[in-house]
This record gives C-alpha cells, structure tokens and sequence, in this order.
C-alpha cells in the first residue's frame, strides 16, 4: 500500500515566500509525497468583526489582538507567491498541493493542476465551495474535523452530485483542535468512515508528536497530513502543534517503515525466514541407543533441533515401525 504523506505548511511561513520555499526544501529533505499550504483572500474568509479561535488566542498568546481578520492578513501570501512556489516544488522535485478558502482561491489553484484538491474541514458545510470544488471533476481529499457523519454524508452528496464519485474522494479523520487531546483523537473512527461512505480514508494529524500519525498508518490510512513548522517558537496559531524539521524526517521514515511492514496480507514463508527454519524446527531423533530390528515408541524416540530430518508431524506413522538400523542416543532418526 502507498501512504500519501502531507506535510502541511499552512501559515506557518509566517506570510513570508521565502520562509516558504525554505519549508518545501525541508519538506522534500523528508522524503514526503507533498507539501501543502494554504490559498485565501483574507477580505473573502472572515470580517472584520470575527474573533480568533480558542486554540489561536491560547498559540498565540498575545502576539497579536484577538481580530482573526488581522492574524490572517499577516499571514496571506499572494496568487503569484503561490505560482512561484509551485514552480519551485517542480524544480524540487516536491509535489504541491494548496487549500482553497474562498472561492475566487479555487479559480486561481485550478491554474495550478494539482493532483487533488485538498478541502478543509471548516468548509464541509459551504455549498457554494462545495459546488464549485466538484465543477472541476478533480480527485478531492476532504478532512472531516468537527464534523457530524450526516453533515459528511450531506457534503458528499453535493460533491457526487457535481459530478464526482466515491473512488474520487478521500476522506480524512481529523480533530480540530490544535493540538488535539489524545483522549479526543478516536483514530478508530477513520474505519468507521471508509464502512460507511466507502472511500478512500486518512488522518489529518493535530496531535503533538509522531506516534498517532504512524499509528494511523498501522491502522490503515492511505493519505496521512501532518503541520510542520521551520521552527516551533516562531509567532504563528499554528507552530505549537507541528512538527520540528527533525520531527517530520523521523515521522516519514516511521510511516515508510510501516507501509512496508503491511506487506500483502498474505500468509507466506519468506525469504528472509526460509533459511531459519533449519534451525528453529525440530526433528525425530533416537532418545537413547536403539538397536536394528527395534520397534519405534515414545519410549526411545524423541524431538530436537535442527529440522532437517523428519518432521515430528509424522510420529503416529513412525511409531510401530521396526529401526533399519541401529541409531545412537541423539542420532537423526532415517528411513
């Protein structure tokens, strides 16, 4: 199976396009299959009136007024810093994903080709999104943060409506809060997602650390997204609960480490193993010196190590047999 690993940049370039393309040069040092920001217009998200979240004025501690307008206008990059990263990620040889936030965002990133649209959780109930995202008829990965299972089923309604079918979609478990409890993370309902809407399913990790992320991969995720910051002190709603660039190295090499032990399913001996089992198995071997014409018991027969002689599965068919020959105590039992 292919984990998809996001490394989510977010906001955490600070607003700066250089701060940026330093994160896609951690990103790709990682080993990650993409790296993800977010597009908006900060005029068309939020007014001017709307205060910052619980977790953005807890991150933030005081860096900023509780205005959520300003926080994002801090942190907006422009249409053309957004080209000229997706530029920069193919000369990098990095795959560039981006969020829409807003309609007018959804036009320009279409511009961009990328291989999905990556939907955030806030935007499971905007119609309007909803019904513009599914015009383009493109593969969508959509997070699931503070959401009910019927408003994901009304959500998926629109998107299949619009033309896209479940194969399409890829649904990721998420817990909106940053960073998220642990008792509150249930990685158990990412199953219970691809049961019900029989999609592809993920995890859009927010807890601090990198167990949970790998945990999800042992459990099945196909797609795992995680934030990442160039530096966890930096000012910022979001840096607190992402990874070091340390962190997400040893995060990918975890996850690549289980998407190899996952193999196939099926049972089999394997290469590695094949030569062991001389060694590990056991054998029929004489427990004491027998004579020729002797007849096999459990009295004088036994089982050790190595297995390169008869397998002890065949005492019944053993036992009862005259020896060919005389066979010393410890001796491999020969027909």
């Amino acid at each position: 199976m292919n984990i998809q690993i996001i490394a989510e940049a977010g906001v955490n370039h600070c607003g700066s396009a250089d701060m940026a393309r330093r994160m896609v040069d951690v990103a790709r040092n990682a080993g990650v299959d993409y790296i993800k920001f977010q597009t908006f217009k900060t005029e068309c998200i939020v007014n001017r009136s709307a205060r910052q979240a619980d977790y953005q004025r807890r991150n933030l501690a005081g860096q900023s007024d509780d205005s959520q307008f300003y926080m994002l206008r801090a942190l907006e990059l422009s249409y053309d810093s957004f080209s000229e990263l997706n530029d920069y990620c193919r000369r990098s040889g990095t795959r560039f994903l981006s969020t829409p936030f807003d309609l007018p965002s959804i036009d320009f990133l279409a511009t961009l080709d990328m291989d999905y649209w990556k939907l955030p959780s806030g935007e499971i109930t905007n119609l309007p999104y909803l019904r513009k995202i599914a015009a383009y008829r493109r593969p969508v990965i959509m997070s699931t943060g503070m959401s009910t299972p019927e408003e994901i089923e009304d959500a998926m309604r629109v998107l299949t409506d619009g033309g896209l079918d479940c194969g399409m979609i890829t649904l990721l478990h998420c817990n909106t809060e940053y960073p998220t409890p642990m008792a509150d993370v249930n990685l158990r309902a990412m199953e219970t997602l691809r049961q019900r809407f029989g999609t592809r399913v993920g995890y859009s990790d927010h807890t601090r650390g990198i167990e949970v992320a790998i945990a999800a991969a042992a459990l099945g995720a196909e797609v795992i997204e995680k934030h990442f910051t160039l530096d966890k002190t930096l000012p910022g709603p979001d840096h607190v609960a992402s990874l070091d660039p340390d962190e997400l190295t040893a995060m990918v090499a975890a996850i690549r480490n289980i998407e190899a032990a996952l193999g196939d399913g099926c049972k089999r001996v394997t290469d590695s193993e094949r030569a062991n089992r001389t060694a590990a198995r056991k054998s029929i071997v004489a427990a004491r010196d027998i004579a020729p014409g002797e007849i096999f018991s459990e009295s004088n027969l036994t089982v050790k190590r190595p297995g390169n002689g008869i397998s002890p599965m065949r005492l019944p068919e053993i036992i009862g047999q005259a020896s060919p020959r005389q066979f010393f105590a410890d001796e491999l039992i020969e027909l």
